[in-house]
C-alpha cells in the first residue's frame, strides 16, 4: 500500500480560497479521517487526492511520485461516495467486476476478487441480486466491494454512512472497521461530519476549519488534549463547556475570575505577562460531577433536566447567565429542575484557553 505526502496543498475557485496550504503527512496502512463543518473543504480535499479537482498549488506525493498531473485512473485510488454509484441493471457480482473488466483483467482473476470481496463484506448470497433488492448497508457494501476488487494504494471514503439511518449507520460503521483490521496494511482516507465515526474509526483525526489544518492526532489525543478552542468545542457531544474567564494571578497553578467574579484555580501553567488577560475556561460535561464537599467549580439552578436512561442531561443557570452549563451524569439522576446545585471536575479534566483561543494544556 502506499504512503500519501501533501505539501502546501492550495484550492482556489477563481478569486474564492478555499483550501490555505495543507501540509500533512499519511504513512501507509493508515486510517485517517478527516472531519470539519459543511463548508471546511475536506472533500474538496478527498477529490483533489483522488485527481478529480485540480490543485491551484502545492505539491502531492503518493509512495513518494509527485502525481500533480496523474489522472485519476493512474494513481492507484478507489473512491466510495456518499451515493453508492451503482448500476440499477447489473447485479452485484457485475457492479463489483466492472471496472476491472474495463481494465481488461481475465475472468480467472475477475472471479477471484470479487468473491474475495464478497467474503470479506459477507456479500456471497447477493452476488446474483440487482441493487433495488438490497437494502441500503448492503448496496454501501457493494460500492466498498467494488473499491476492494481495483486492489487500490489507496481508500478513500466521502461520507459513505450519510444516506443511511441510525440503525444502519451502527451497522456499517462496525463492518468498515472490521474492514480497515482485516486489511490492515491498506491507506485509507475517511471523510464525515459525524465525530462518533471518526473517533471510532481512525488512527489519526485531521481536524479542518474553513480551509486549514486545525489539529491532528489520536482520537483521545484530541480529546484530551485540544489545541484550540475550535478542535475542544468540535470534538466531544455535547460540546466542551466554556466560559469566559480572566487571569487574575499567572503561575503554575492559575487562578482565574468567571463572568460572576468567582474565582477558581485551574492547575494549568501560565506566564506571569498573562495576568490580567482576558481567557477562556473550558470542561466537558461529562467531566461535572455534583460536589457534596467544601470545593466546587460553580453552583447553578437546574433549568431543563433530560433522562435518556443511559444518562442524565442537566443544563444548569451557571456563572454566565446566557449560557447554560451542561452537565452529563451517568445513569439515571433523581435531579429535578429548579433545584440548585454546586458541580466539581477532577482538576487534570480542566482546560484553559487564552485570547486567540489557543490551549494553555500541553
Amino acid at each position: 500500500m502506499a504512503s500519501l505526502v501533501l505539501k502546501d496543498i492550495r484550492k482556489a475557485y477563481g478569486e474564492v480560497k478555499v483550501l490555505h496550504g495543507i501540509d500533512l503527512e499519511i504513512a501507509k496502512g493508515e486510517f485517517v479521517v478527516f472531519v470539519g463543518p459543511s463548508g471546511c473543504g475536506k472533500s474538496t480535499l478527498l477529490r483533489m487526492i483522488a485527481g478529480l479537482e485540480e490543485i491551484t498549488s502545492g505539491d502531492m506525493f503518493i509512495d513518494g511520485q509527485r502525481v500533480n498531473q496523474v489522472p485519476p485512473s493512474k494513481r492507484g485510488i478507489a473512491m466510495v461516495f456518499q451515493s453508492y454509484a451503482l448500476y440499477p441493471h447489473m447485479s452485484v457480482y457485475d457492479n463489483m467486476a466492472f471496472g476491472m473488466r474495463i481494465a481488461g483483467e481475465s475472468k480467472n482473476e475477475i472471479d477471484r476478487r470479487v468473491r474475495a470481496a464478497a467474503s470479506i463484506l459477507q456479500l456471497e448470497k447477493y452476488l446474483d441480486r440487482l441493487p433495488k433488492a438490497l437494502s441500503g448497508g448492503q448496496r454501501q457494501r457493494v460500492a466498498i466491494g467494488r473499491a476492494i476488487c481495483r486492489n487500490p494504494k489507496v481508500f478513500l471514503f466521502d461520507e459513505p454512512l450519510s444516506n443511511l439511518d441510525a440503525a444502519l449507520r451502527v451497522a456499517t460503521r462496525i463492518e468498515i472497521a472490521k474492514l480497515n483490521e482485516q486489511m490492515a496494511d491498506t491507506t485509507m482516507i475517511y471523510v464525515t461530519h459525524d465525530q462518533v465515526e471518526a473517533m471510532t474509526l481512525a488512527d489519526r483525526i485531521v481536524v479542518l476549519s474553513a480551509g486549514r489544518i486545525e489539529q491532528v492526532g489520536a482520537p483521545l489525543e484530541l480529546y484530551e488534549r485540544p489545541a484550540n478552542l475550535f478542535v475542544a468545542q468540535f470534538i466531544g457531544s455535547p460540546a466542551m463547556n466554556i466560559l469566559p474567564a480572566k487571569i487574575v494571578e499567572a503561575g503554575s497553578v492559575t487562578r482565574i475570575a468567571l463572568k460572576d467574579q468567582s474565582v477558581i484555580a485551574v492547575p494549568i501553567a501560565t506566564q506571569s505577562s498573562e495576568s490580567g488577560k482576558a481567557a477562556s475556561f473550558g470542561v466537558r460535561p461529562e467531566d461535572l460531577t455534583i460536589a457534596t464537599g467544601e470545593a466546587a467549580l460553580f453552583e447553578g439552578t437546574v433549568s431543563l433536566v433530560e433522562a435518556l436512561g443511559e444518562v442524565t442531561m442537566l443544563y444548569v443557570d451557571g456563572p454566565a447567565d446566557d449560557q447554560p452549563i451542561v452537565v452529563k451524569l451517568p445513569g439515571i439522576a433523581a435531579i429535578s429542575k429548579g433545584e440548585r446545585l454546586r458541580f466539581t471536575a477532577k482538576p487534570e479534566k480542566l482546560h484553559l484557553f487564552d485570547a486567540d483561543g489557543k490551549s494553555y494544556k500541553v
